[in-house]
C-alpha cells in the first residue's frame, strides 16, 4: 500500500523522529495504528458499558430499593457459596 502524507503529517513524523524515541517512520506508523486500534476498542467497550448501565438503570426503576447492609450481606453470601457450588 502506498500513501501520500500531507506536509503537516510529514512534519509530525519528523518531529517525533527528532525526539529519538523512534528509529524510523515505520515505527511511528505502527505505534499510531496500534493506538488507533486500542482507541477504537475502548470506544466500543465504553458504548457497551453505557448500554449496560442504561439497562440497569431502567431495570432499577421497577425494582424495590434495598439497603446497603442487605446488599453487601447478599454479595458475601454468594461469594461464600461459590466455592461450594464449584466442587
Amino acid at each position: 500500500m502506498s500513501m501520500t502524507l500531507k506536509p503537516e503529517q510529514e512534519q509530525v513524523i519528523q518531529n517525533l523522529l527528532a525526539t529519538g524515541k523512534f528509529n524510523n517512520a515505520d515505527e511511528i506508523v505502527d505505534t499510531a495504528l496500534h493506538l488507533l486500534a486500542e482507541n477504537y476498542s475502548y470506544q466500543q467497550w465504553t458504548q457497551e458499558v453505557r448500554e449496560l448501565i442504561t439497562e440497569a438503570h431502567t431495570a432499577s426503576q421497577h425494582t424495590p430499593p434495598i439497603d446497603g447492609e442487605t446488599f453487601v450481606a447478599s454479595l458475601l453470601e454468594r461469594f461464600e457459596q461459590a466455592p461450594k457450588n464449584q466442587k
